[in-house]
C-alpha cells in the first residue's frame, strides 16, 4: 500500500501519533488512533471505496463534511460515512459494492428514555461565527450550549495555513487562521457558562421546540430558549463529463485531508474555481508538497483577491481566466482534464480545448448556506439567529465580527445589561464582508538609495496589519482605514515587520546600504519545503509572475513566530523594484498534453446527483416537457432520492431552470426530508450507535 502522509509541512507541526490496526476488505492495515476512516484509507493510497449499484462506476470522497454519501463503507458491519467515524482498533471496514447488505437484527432494543437538557442558547457549529458569539454570551454569564460536528472547535479556520486578512483589532489580522481558530476554541472552554459538545450533529428542530442532536452516537433532545444558527455552508457541485470519477473533491474536503490530517491526497491537482477558496486551496497544496497544474475560471477575473491570485501566478502556477472546464478523462479515476475558453455567454469555443494530466480535480465554485436549521426554528416558532456563512457567504474575518454582534443581540434578548452596538460595528461588519474593489495601477515610489518597502498590493480589500506594525508609523491607508490601498511615505527602518505580516505576502523590503548597483530585496516565503538555500539561483518573478532572471540568494531568515521566511536576493538595481518573489514550481508540472482530449459526451451526460446517478440530461428532458415542480422530477429520476438528501443536486437542477429560460418563482422546491442526515431509526429510540453516523 501506499504511504500518502506529509512527513514535513512548512506551517504545520508533523507530530508523531499512535499507530493502530484495522482491516479494509480483509487486508490488514495502518492508521492514526482516532483519524476518519476515509483519512486513513486514502493515507494507504486507497481511493476508491466502492462502486455504486446503478451503473457499477467507483466512488470515493467528495466534501469530507458529511453533506454528501459518496464516501459510505460498511464499518463493523453498519453502513457509515466514512469522512465523519473514526477508525477503531482492529475496525473491519468493507467497501459498497451495490446496495449494502444491512446487519440481522439479533435482538429489538427496548426504549428507553431520551436525555433531554435545557440551555438558553444552542449554538449549531462552532466554527469562527459560532464560537465568536458563544464568547460573548459566556462573558455576560448566559448558560449557552455550542455543538459541533467535528472533534474540535474552530470549524474551517483550523484548515486554513494562511494569514488572515481583515482587522487586527478585531479579527486578529496577520495571524493564520489555524492559531486563531484554537485560540477562540480555548476562549470558548474555559468559559464556565459554556458547554461544549463535540462530535455532535444537529439532525431536526421539532415542532414541539426540541432539537434532536446526535452525540457520539448516541441521540439527545436539547430544549433552548434561542438558537445560533452558525452551521456554515456546504459546498457546490458542478455539472461537466466525466464529473462522477473518483479524484474529484471539494476545497474543504483537500484541505481537511491536507492540513488537518497531514495526508496528501494527489501528486498533481487541478483547480476549477477562482474565488478565494479555489485560490487558498492552490496555495495550501503546493505548502503539501502537491504539484498545482493550473486553475480555470469562466469569469475574464478571477473573483478572489488579487493577491491570493498573484501568489500562485508567483509560485508557478498558471490561472486561465475565461475558461471552464469540459470533461474529467479517466476509467475510474482521474487522469487528465480538459477546459476549453469560454466566450462572453460562457459558451466554451471549439477549437480552444486543452488537456493536462492530473490525478485530482478540486472543485471550488462556490457555496450554499447551510440554511435549514432556520426554517425549522422559524416553523417551530422558536427565536433563531443566524451568523457566519449560514447567513450569508463571507469571510472568515467576517464571520468571527458578526459572530460577535450575533452573540451580544442575543444576550441583549435574553435581558443581559447590553449597551446598544454602536452602528460603527454594523458598518466595520459592512467592510469585512466586502467583495473586493478595482485594481489600481502600480507605481513605484522614487529613490535609489537607503532602505525602502514595496507595497505590491493593488487592490482594495479589508486589511490592515502592515499599517499596524509599522514601528516609524510610515505606511499609511489611503481612505478608509481598513478598505484603503496602503502606502509608504517616511522613514524606513528595515525591521521586516511589514513584510513579515502582510497576509498577501504582498510587501518586499529594497535595501540599498550595502551596494547601490546590486540592492537586496527581501521577499516573504511560506512554501520552504520547496527549499532554498543562501548561494542558489532562484528564478525571479513580478506581481504578475512574469520571469524578470536568475538571481542569486544572498540569505534566508527564519522567522519561527509566524513561520515565514525572509530571503534576500541580490537584483540589479534597475529590476530590483519589481521583483516580489521566485518560480519554486517547474513548468513541466503545468505542461498542456500534446492533444486535447475531447470529450466523448456533451455536457449533458454529467452527474447531477451522485447518489442516484442521475444525469443532466434526464433532468433537462422532463423540464423541457414542462415539468416544474422538483418533487416530480424526484419522482420520475430519483432526483434528491439519495442518501444526501438532496444537498448536492438541487442547486444544479434549479441551474437547469435558469437555462430553459425558467424563473424560479414558477419552481415548486423539493420538499425536505424531516431529518438533516441519514440516521438509523435504533438511534432515535435510545440505542448508542457508537459513531456519528449510527
Amino acid at each position: 500500500m501506499e504511504n500518502n502522509r506529509i512527513s514535513e509541512h512548512p506551517i504545520l507541526p508533523v507530530e508523531e501519533r499512535e499507530d493502530i490496526r484495522f482491516y479494509w476488505n480483509k487486508s490488514p492495515l495502518s492508521a492514526k488512533a482516532n483519524e476518519m476512516i476515509s483519512s486513513a484509507l486514502i493515507a494507504n493510497g486507497v481511493m476508491a471505496f466502492g462502486r455504486h449499484h446503478r451503473d457499477d462506476t467507483a466512488q470515493g470522497i467528495f466534501c469530507a463534511n458529511g453533506q454528501c454519501s459518496k464516501c459510505m463503507v460498511i464499518a463493523n458491519g453498519v453502513p457509515v460515512k466514512s469522512c465523519m467515524t473514526a477508525v477503531r482498533e482492529n475496525m473491519f471496514v468493507e467497501s459498497v459494492d451495490g446496495l449494502p447488505v444491512l446487519p440481522p437484527i439479533n435482538e429489538v432494543p427496548a426504549l428507553i428514555d431520551i436525555e433531554e437538557t435545557h440551555t438558553d442558547v444552542l449554538i449549531i457549529g462552532g466554527g469562527p461565527a459560532g464560537a465568536s458569539a458563544a464568547i460573548e454570551l459566556g462573558q455576560k454569564g448566559i448558560r449557552t450550549l455550542v455543538i459541533d460536528d467535528k472533534n474540535e472547535l474552530g470549524g474551517k479556520l483550523v484548515l486554513q495555513t494562511h494569514k488572515f486578512f481583515g482587522s487586527v483589532e478585531d479579527s486578529q489580522a496577520g495571524t493564520r487562521g489555524n492559531q486563531i481558530g484554537r485560540m477562540l476554541a480555548e476562549t470558548v472552554t474555559t468559559n464556565p457558562h459554556i458547554t461544549v459538545w463535540l462530535n455532535s450533529t444537529a439532525i431536526f428542530i421539532f415542532k414541539d421546540k426540541k432539537v434532536g442532536i446526535l452525540k457520539d452516537g448516541t441521540y439527545k433532545l436539547v430544549v433552548p430558549r434561542v438558537i445560533l444558527n452558525a452551521a456554515g455552508a456546504r459546498e457546490k457541485f458542478l455539472s461537466f463529463a466525466g464529473n462522477s470519477l473518483v479524484g474529484i473533491y471539494g476545497a474543504g474536503a483537500f484541505q481537511t485531508l491536507a492540513n488537518r490530517d497531514l495526508i496528501r491526497p494527489s501528486t498533481k491537482l487541478f483547480i476549477v474555481g477562482g474565488g478565494n477558496v479555489g485560490l487558498i486551496a492552490g496555495y495550501h497544496a503546493l505548502q503539501a508538497g502537491i504539484g498545482v497544474v493550473g486553475l480555470a475560471e469562466a469569469l475574464p477575473v478571477c473573483g478572489g483577491y488579487k493577491v491570493h491570485a498573484d501568489k500562485l501566478k508567483r509560485l508557478g502556477v498558471p490561472i486561465y481566466t475565461s475558461h471552464t472546464v469540459l470533461s474529467a478523462n479517466g476509467k475510474d479515476r482521474v487522469e487528465s482534464v480538459t477546459i476549453a475558453q469560454v466566450d462572453r455567454n460562457f459558451v466554451p469555443i471549439a477549437g480552444t480545448e486543452k488537456s493536462f494530466a492530473c490525478d485530482t480535480i478540486l472543485i471550488a465554485v462556490g457555496l450554499n448556506s447551510i440554511d435549514e436549521f432556520t426554517q425549522e426554528a422559524q416553523g417551530a416558532g422558536i427565536p433563531i439567529f443566524a451568523a457566519g456563512d449560514a447567513l450569508e457567504i463571507a469571510e472568515a474575518s467576517s464571520a468571527m465580527f458578526n459572530g460577535k454582534i450575533a452573540g451580544l443581540t442575543i444576550a441583549k434578548e435574553l435581558g443581559a445589561d447590553v449597551a446598544e452596538i454602536p452602528e460603527s460595528w454594523h458598518a466595520k461588519a459592512e467592510i469585512l464582508k466586502s467583495h473586493p474593489g478595482p485594481i489600481s495601477e502600480q507605481k513605484f515610489p522614487a529613490g535609489e538609495e537607503g532602505v525602502m518597502p514595496l507595497i505590491h498590493c493593488l487592490q482594495e480589500i479589508p486589511c490592515n496589519p502592515c499599517i499596524t506594525v509599522c514601528p516609524t508609523k510610515s505606511i499609511t491607508i489611503c481612505g478608509d482605514p481598513l478598505m484603503g490601498l496602503p502606502d509608504y511615505s517616511g522613514s524606513c527602518t528595515g525591521c521586516l515587520k511589514c513584510v513579515s505580516i502582510c497576509p498577501g505576502l504582498a510587501i518586499t523590503l529594497v535595501d540599498f546600504r550595502k551596494n547601490k548597483e546590486f540592492p537586496e530585496v527581501t521577499v516573504p516565503y511560506e512554501v520552504f519545503n520547496y527549499r532554498v538555500k543562501k548561494g542558489e539561483k532562484v528564478k525571479a518573478v513580478d506581481i504578475n509572475g512574469d520571469l524578470i532572471g536568475e538571481m542569486e540568494v544572498t540569505g534566508v531568515v527564519d522567522n519561527k513566530k509566524n513561520k515565514t521566511q525572509l530571503v534576500r536576493i541580490r537584483v540589479p538595481k534597475d529590476q530590483a523594484k519589481r521583483v516580489v518573489s521566485f518560480r519554486i514550481q517547474d513548468e513541466s508540472v503545468s505542461r498542456p498534453l500534446p492533444k486535447a482530449i475531447i470529450p466523448d459526451q456533451d455536457a449533458d451526460s454529467a452527474k447531477l446527483c451522485l447518489c442516484e446517478r442521475v444525469s443532466v440530461g434526464d433532468v433537462r428532458a422532463l423540464v423541457r416537457k414542462g415539468i416544474t415542480d422538483i418533487n416530480q422530477i424526484k419522482a420520475i429520476t430519483r432526483a434528491g432520492m439519495g442518501a444526501c438528501g438532496s444537498k448536492t443536486c438541487e442547486t444544479i437542477i434549479k441551474g437547469i431552470f435558469r437555462q430553459e429560460g425558467i424563473p424560479l418563482q414558477k419552481v415548486t422546491s423539493n420538499t425536505k426530508r424531516p431529518v438533516f442526515i441519514e440516521v438509523p431509526l435504533g438511534i432515535l429510540a435510545g440505542r448508542n450507535g457508537g459513531s456519528n453516523n449510527g
